[in-house]
C-alpha cells in the first residue's frame, strides 16, 4: 500500500533527511515495496508550495534522494506509491498541490462517477488533472474548503462526511500540509497511520536519538535531535516507544506553534463499507500491507 509521511517542525526551516532517507524504516527504504511513485512536498520562505516528484520507488530516484538531502521547509509532505487508480505517471503521482496546500492520501473508494459529478457541482472538476481518486478526493476538500471560507478543518470535515455517506469506502487516510498548519486523518481503521511528538527538551536525554546504524553505516540527525518537530507516518520510522496509532475516525491538526488538537468527527464507519475482497486485484493488491 502507499505510504504517508507528514512532519512539522514549527517556525523554523529545517531538513526531512533524517526521516525521508536515513531513519531504520526510512520513506525510501519503504518504496522498495511501493513501486509507483515518490515525491516531497515542502514551502518556500514565502510559504509557497513546492512539490518535487517522479513516477519511480524513490530509492531508484536519484532525484529524490538530492530534494530529500536539500530542501529546507517548516512542513513536509512526502509519499510513496503503490497505484490502485490511475497510469505510472507524473500527473497522477503524490503529492498534489491545490489552492496553496500539498495533499497526499492512502487508501481505495469507489463509485468515481459519483464523486466526479459531485466535483462537478461543486464546480472544482477542472482542479482534477490525472486519473486518481486520491486527487479527486483533495478536490472535494478544497471545494468543501472554500464553501467554509478557507476553513481547512471544516473542509475535510465535510468532504469526508460525504464520501462516507455517498460512496463505497476502503480506506480515506490522508495528510493536508500548508506552511503553518497541518492535517491528518485515519478514516475507517483498514490502514493504520502514526504520530509522533518528538520535544527533546521534555524527554530524557538518552530517550531515543535520531540515530541510525548498520554494519556499514552510521547515519544521525543533528539537526531534527534537538528541535521538536510532529510526525505522521504509515508505520513507525525508528524505535522511539511514543510513537502512537491514530484513532479510527482520529483528525489530528497540528498549528504553527505545534501545538497538537484531536479531534473525533466521524465516529462511525462508512454507510458502504469496502474489505479487501471486494477491490478489483490491482486495487486489491495496492492496499495490502
Amino acid at each position: 500500500m502507499c505510504r504517508l509521511f507528514g512532519l512539522h517542525a514549527g517556525s523554523r526551516p529545517v531538513r526531512a533527511t533524517f526521516w525521508l532517507l536515513d531513519a531504520p524504516d526510512s520513506l525510501a527504504d519503504q518504496s522498495r515495496r511501493e513501486p509507483d511513485g515518490a515525491g516531497i512536498g515542502t514551502f518556500d520562505a514565502d510559504g509557497r508550495p513546492r512539490v518535487a516528484k517522479q513516477p519511480l520507488a524513490a530509492w531508484e530516484d536519484h532525484a529524490f534522494a538530492r530534494e530529500a538531502r536539500d530542501l529546507k521547509s517548516t512542513t513536509f509532505l512526502a509519499h510513496v506509491r503503490y497505484a490502485s487508480t490511475g497510469a505510472h505517471t507524473m500527473v497522477n503521482t503524490h503529492p498534489f498541490e491545490q489552492d496553496g496546500r500539498l495533499f497526499a492520501h492512502n487508501g481505495a473508494f469507489g463509485d468515481l462517477a459519483k464523486l466526479d459529478q459531485r466535483l462537478g457541482e461543486l464546480g472544482v472538476a477542472d482542479l482534477v488533472l490525472g486519473q486518481t481518486d486520491s486527487e479527486r478526493l483533495f478536490a472535494l476538500i478544497t471545494a468543501e474548503s472554500r464553501r467554509a471560507g478557507g476553513d481547512v478543518e471544516e473542509g475535510i470535515t465535510a468532504a469526508i462526511s460525504w464520501v462516507a455517506a455517498e460512496l463505497p469506502v476502503f480506506s480515506l487516510n490522508l495528510i493536508v500540509s500548508t506552511a503553518t498548519d497541518l492535517w491528518a486523518l485515519r478514516y475507517p481503521a483498514a490502514h493504520e497511520l502514526y504520530i509522533l511528538q518528538r520535544d527533546p527538551a521534555a524527554a530524557p536525554a538518552p530517550a531515543a536519538p535520531l540515530d541510525a546504524r548498520s554494519n556499514r553505516i552510521h547515519s544521525r540527525s543533528t539537526e531534527l535531535a534537538y528541535n521538536p518537530h510532529v510526525l505522521f507516518a504509515t508505520e513507525p520510522m525508528d524505535h522511539n516507544p511514543a510513537w502512537r496509532p491514530m484513532a479510527s475516525g482520529e483528525l489530528v491538526h497540528v498549528d504553527p506553534f505545534l501545538a497538537v488538537t484531536a479531534t473525533f468527527p466521524f465516529p462511525g464507519g462508512p454507510a458502504h463499507p469496502l474489505t479487501l475482497a471486494d477491490l478489483e486485484p490491482h486495487a486489491a493488491a495496492s492496499q495490502k500491507p
